[in-house]
């Protein structure tokens, strides 16, 4: 125990010298002879932040771009500046004056409708080929919303499984697969917290209101060291703020759901809210066809809801607090109740089962200025996901002289708990670098997966399964954004990280690598390694993103996951197109799955010993032409992918493709604003079909003897995992809407086709017999054209 302890103490000791160390020489900057222009960019209409906002200082021809609470900081040693501020989608800024002291300005950029594309070009915006970072995307809220949604209810996954490198799983599903890793490698982040499950739907729609989010974030490669826990990829979603000057609303109703969203000044310019909730109501509208085809019997419904609040309050000019809050379920379930007679005594009795799963997480955030150079974020946060599957039968006799009662209760459920705190600091010494530190806590408490019983029959009361798990779960990291000269910039950064459970201490050390060298004004080539650590596994029986899927800790016996990946991509701007081509390359070891016959329901065996323990890796080249101003604007992609694993236990211990290994995947994605209040929408995609295993040979086993007469099971054989695809998948979506002002805000009508040449994709594959006998495969398909339509209003 002593040694652990010192252990503990000498690995805290050797991270917070380090980042002193760091803070200590890059504060030695401060005292150089330069003048620092700092403060925040905002919208004018409503003070949120512009996440990303360009500082562009025509003198110096350099530049800053603000965070992701639209703070910025430019230092520079000329006397004068000639400063433009813009972001895309608002009017340019210009402010110029002598630079003889530091300067706090606070800017607050003018939407702008009819913006022109060359207002935001040359040097007032970064262009694709200028930053460091490669294999991250932001798509615009605007496009989004804009783009054909299934069942008319906009879905940011859905949009993210549009971009190259990312995979969608099965039909309809909002399930994303990056780079060849599985939805457990993906670090999915709302305001800063990590949310475990974020399906709706069994799978096909997510979690994410886009009424809610101000930014979305994609990372997929070339990961800054200020992210890890996990191997292939970052989704960081962003919560609107709230309007500090004017109370505004906005909802829709759709087909299955409808959604309304409230934002205002509680205190005008000092503190705002957002509060933002959405429901199905497939329950309510199937109750009364339910009720009468059972006589009222028998009730079935399905629904699910999400809650976003958000409160943020300015304390002064340095000093910011944020309490954001996301509370979400979905709930499936089936009641039927009835009586018998019997002798005089009447039964009545009522059965129902379901199951239901959900997250709740709340983030409270402190940011502070500490100087015009130094920028620090504190962050407290709790987050929970549960899953519960649960059965009840209640029955109660009465007649004369008879009063009885039976209760039975059966539930399975399990879950993750999280603690945390982190501290994140920015330091902005000069023009040509960006300098990050930080350190992150986080206390996880794991159920993975408790059976419990009770009934009232003899008093009988039964738990079977594993036991909790309490985990500590560590990290300090430090990075730079560089300028080397003009032509070569990079991110170079370390992050260590750490995880304690049951009495093993895992430790990683991961260097991260990201560099730009411009060839010319418009063209560069990005490279990028990084290796990563995840301390936590996802236990997963099918590809759905069932909520059944289980959350477990790496242990003595098993292991964490690590990866290693390489890439190098060319990056070109043309006429207001983004062109880029990634080549990719990555490893992974430490993956687990289920041996063949392995459940979650094997609740009597330990989750340890279910389990096989293997390697992976994928290769590829992604393509993406992407506009993001203009009548027209979206992208086009193109993924070439090869994804295969491999497990002593599975397969005979050979390599055998990814079950959503890809060969190809295309994406078309536009959108055209056709007339001042009308816009068209089209989607089209195409993909390889997935790996599924099906038998190549079979035969009648041994003779055995059931209920009197003779009989041989049929035995089939399996040449290898994953030995067969499915037909290519391919789907073209429409969507057009039109909108109208009116005199209390705006209204818009949307019609869309999913699917609108109606191909039966498919969604599994299965065997079968023909009226002769004979066996065949039978496609299952899902979805066929599904016409949409929602009605959206604002005010």
């Amino acid at each position: 125990m002593l040694d652990f302890i010192y252990q503990q103490f000498y690995f805290m000791g050797k991270k917070y010298c380090l980042l002193s160390l760091i803070y200590c020489l890059l504060c030695s900057e401060l005292f150089a002879q330069k003048v620092t222009i700092s403060g925040t960019i905002r919208d004018a209409a409503s003070n949120e932040a512009l996440i990303g906002a360009n500082v562009f200082d025509k003198v110096a021809q350099k530049g800053a771009v603000a965070n992701q609470f639209g703070y910025y900081s430019y230092t520079t040693s000329t006397d004068s500046v000639d400063l433009f501020f813009s972001f895309i989608g608002y009017q340019t800024t210009r402010i110029q004056f002598k630079a003889m002291r530091d300067t706090l300005i606070n800017v607050q950029l003018l939407a702008d409708g009819l913006l022109d594309e060359f207002v935001v070009s040359a040097e007032q915006m970064d262009p694709i080929q200028e930053v460091t970072r490669m294999g991250t995307i932001n798509v615009p809220i605007k496009q989004i919303k804009e783009l054909p949604a299934l069942m008319g209810e906009v879905d940011v996954f859905k949009v993210l499984q549009l971009l190259p490198g990312v995979q969608s799983g099965t039909e309809g599903a909002s399930g994303l697969y990056v780079r060849g890793g599985g939805p457990d490698q993906n670090l999915i982040l709302l305001d800063g917290v990590p949310i475990y499950n974020a399906s709706h739907l069994f799978g096909f729609f997510s979690v994410f209101n886009a009424d809610a989010i101000n930014n979305v974030e994609l990372i997929k490669g070339g990961f800054p060291s200020r992210y890890g826990g996990r191997l292939s990829s970052v989704i960081d979603v962003t919560m609107k703020e709230g309007n500090m000057k004017e109370f505004k609303g906005e909802g829709s109703i759709g087909l299955i759901a409808s959604k309304l969203t409230l934002e205002g000044p509680i205190v005008k310019d000092r503190t705002s809210f957002i509060l933002s909730a959405r429901r199905t109501y497939l329950d309510i509208l199937a109750r009364p066809i339910v009720a009468a085809a059972t006589s009222g019997n028998e009730t079935v419904g399905y629904y699910f809801y999400d809650l976003n609040g958000k409160v943020n309050h300015i304390i002064n000019d340095k000093n910011r607090l944020y309490l954001s809050v996301y509370s979400g379920d979905d709930k499936a379930y089936a009641r039927y109740k009835n009586f018998y007679v019997n002798n005089d005594v009447r039964s009545d009795y009522e059965d129902e089962f379901g199951l239901k799963w959900g997250n709740f997480i709340t983030a409270l955030r402190w940011n502070n200025v500490i100087n015009n150079r130094l920028f620090a974020n504190y962050t407290f946060t709790y987050s929970r996901y549960h899953f519960d599957l649960f059965s009840e039968y209640q029955e109660k006799g009465t007649g004369p002289g008879v009063n009885e009662s039976v209760f039975y209760a059966e539930q399975y459920f399990s879950g993750i708990r999280d603690w945390a705190a982190k501290a994140d600091f920015e330091f902005i010494p000069n023009p040509d670098h960006y300098v990050r530190f930080g350190a992150n806590m986080i206390l996880h408490k794991f159920s993975p997966g408790v059976y419990a019983s009770k009934s009232n029959q003899q008093n009988s009361n039964i738990t079977l399964g594993s036991e909790e798990l309490n985990s500590t779960e560590y990290a300090i990291y430090a990075e730079d954004d560089l300028n080397i000269n003009p032509k070569l910039k990079a991110n170079v950064g370390v992050h260590f990280s750490g995880f304690v459970t049951d009495g093993q201490h895992y430790t990683s050390l991961q260097p991260r690598l990201a560099a730009r060298y411009l060839i010319n004004e418009t063209t560069s080539i990005k490279g990028s390694f990084v290796t990563m650590a995840q301390f936590i596994h996802l236990l997963t029986n099918a590809g759905l993103g069932l909520p059944t899927d289980l959350w477990v800790p790496a242990t003595p016996q098993i292991g964490p996951q690590r990866s290693v990946q390489g890439a190098l991509g060319i990056f070109k701007s043309l006429k207001g197109i983004e062109l880029s081509a990634e080549a990719y390359y990555k490893t992974m070891d430490g993956l687990i799955e289920y041996r063949d016959g392995a459940t979650y329901l094997n609740i009597d065996q330990d989750w340890q010993q279910k389990v096989a323990v293997g390697e992976g890796k994928s290769y590829g080249l992604e393509l993406l032409a992407q506009k993001k101003l203009g009548k027209v604007s979206g992208w086009v992609g193109y993924t070439w992918s090869n994804t295969t694993r491999r497990f002593d236990e599975i397969n005979f211990g050979e390599w055998f493709p990814y079950k959503y290994d890809r060969r190809h995947d295309v994406s078309i994605a536009l959108t055209h604003d056709w007339k001042d209040n009308k816009d068209f929408s089209l989607v089209w995609v195409y993909g390889t079909g997935n790996a599924v295993s099906l038998p190549v040979h079979r035969y009648e086993g041994a003779e055995s003897v059931r209920w009197g007469s003779t009989w041989r099971p049929e035995v089939q054989y399996y040449e290898s995992r994953n030995n067969f695809r499915n037909r290519a998948y391919h789907r073209l979506d429409l969507s057009f809407s039109w909108w109208k002002d009116t005199r209390w805000g705006q209204r818009k009508w949307t019609l869309g086709i999913y699917n609108a040449y109606n191909r039966m994709n498919p969604f599994f594959m299965d065997l079968s017999y023909d009226r002769s006998g004979n066996r065949k495969i039978v496609q299952y398909s899902l979805f066929p054209v599904i016409p949409s339509f929602a009605y959206t209003f604002k005010f």
